[in-house]
């Protein structure tokens, strides 16, 4: 099992939202940066357990957790003119973009704010791309023992 962080800005799609989806799932599209892709297409599985992170927000920070529900694929925004992330690059043939389901697990005790994660950035959470100064990727890497080291925060 992988694990990973996913940021969401609340106020566009927000870890309440999930929670309210059918199933509590929901795909996760318009992820438009290729090495948040990579990561995406090539490493996640079914299974992986992901931090909800809330981001540009009065409070930024982890939320909740979810899961990857379903294998990457496709993602078909990519491929609708009237989707707002259309990308007339992409095609049927040769995706360019995708996604996998995330279902919601469970909402956190507390949010974790960035500020408190960003004390442990020289120590238990070193290495971690969310407390890296001007990391703006939306779905990063987490090490077991970041994700252990997180939730023990909770």
């Amino acid at each position: 099992m992988n694990y990973w962080l996913f940021k969401s800005e609340p106020e566009t799609f927000g870890i309440d939202d999930l929670a309210s989806r059918p199933d509590q799932t929901e795909p996760w599209d318009g992820v438009r940066n290729y090495q948040a892709r990579n990561m995406l297409r090539d490493q996640m599985r079914i299974g992986d357990r992901i931090l909800f992170y809330h981001s540009n927000c009065e409070v930024p920070g982890v939320v909740g957790i979810a899961e990857a529900s379903s294998a990457p694929r496709p993602d078909p925004s990519a491929f609708d003119p009237e989707a707002k992330y259309f990308d007339p690059k992409s095609r049927l043939e040769q995706p360019r973009w995708y996604l996998v389901d995330v279902r919601y697990v469970r909402h956190l005790k507390r949010t974790i704010p960035l500020a408190q994660l960003k004390e442990y950035a020289q120590g238990e959470l070193d290495g971690m791309p969310l407390v890296r100064k001007g990391n703006r990727l939306s779905i990063m890497p987490v090490s077991p023992e970041q994700w252990r080291f997180i939730l023990g925060l909770e």
